[in-house]
């Protein structure tokens, strides 16, 4: 019972991560714009989009919460983000859990020390990766692959900032909708908002953030600890 629990959260971390990569790559240290390019919601995917295409790398911390959906309760975590393209990166939560989340660009590796198991997965091939898995390749385009909009701020959006909200074009089974904060002068990212199919909805909020700060490969190596067991999501 107690793997099957598990792989059922996994899974269900694996649809969220997807869906946190999308905007997250996308518009990742995202340099100094103007006011003007904030005002409308395609200018502003321009805007994004130009940035994303000269992002290598970057790193940032974030807080991480999420409320409702089937679990029904709101939980509340720290850590550490890594992203480089094409394809890898490395979510470090703090914490008594102390989770890791890797891809390496090939493999997908979910560790939880606490369960002891490692769960590995495969990064999608072109021709079967959905719209996020197209981003975690670094091969999305905001104005090709969503309908955009303006978004409402959240609660806790800091002052002067401006959301955009992004649904996908394709139906995507593991998310509905995603939200991007901004500052309206810088156009950094400040907040990342993802809505699920269960009425989920989990927020990030990023700070320190910086890009182009040439990351190593060698961040995104995993290495499966020994005495752990080994799960493979084999995809359908």
């Amino acid at each position: 019972m107690k793997g099957s629990t598990a792989v059922l959260l996994y899974r269900a971390a694996q649809r969220l991560r997807r869906a946190w990569i999308v905007a997250l790559i996308a518009a990742g240290g995202l340099a100094p714009g103007t006011r003007g390019a904030a005002s409308e919601p395609q200018a502003l995917a321009q805007a994004l989009q130009r940035k994303y295409d000269t992002v290598r790398d970057f790193s940032t911390d974030f807080v991480h919460s999420y409320q409702g959906g089937v679990l029904r309760k709101t939980v509340t975590e720290r850590g550490r983000l890594l992203v480089k393209k094409p394809g890898m990166m490395r979510w470090a939560y703090s914490g008594e859990d102390q989770k890791v989340f890797v891809s390496d660009g090939r493999k997908m590796y979910s560790y939880i020390p606490a369960d002891k198991q490692v769960y590995v997965g495969s990064v999608p091939s072109d021709d079967q990766a959905s719209t996020p898995a197209l981003f975690l390749a670094g091969k999305g385009q905001l104005l090709r692959d969503f309908v955009i909009s303006a978004g409402a701020l959240p609660s806790g959006a800091p002052a002067g900032t401006t959301a955009l909200k992004l649904v996908p074009k394709r139906s995507d089974g593991d998310y509905e909708w995603l939200a991007l904060v901004v500052d309206e002068a810088s156009l950094q990212l400040r907040m990342l908002v993802t809505g699920d199919k269960q009425g989920g909805q989990s927020t990030f909020a990023f700070t320190n953030m910086k890009e182009n700060v040439g990351l190593s490969d060698r961040e995104f190596t995993f290495r499966i600890p020994r005495g752990v067991d080994v799960v493979t999501d084999t995809p359908r």
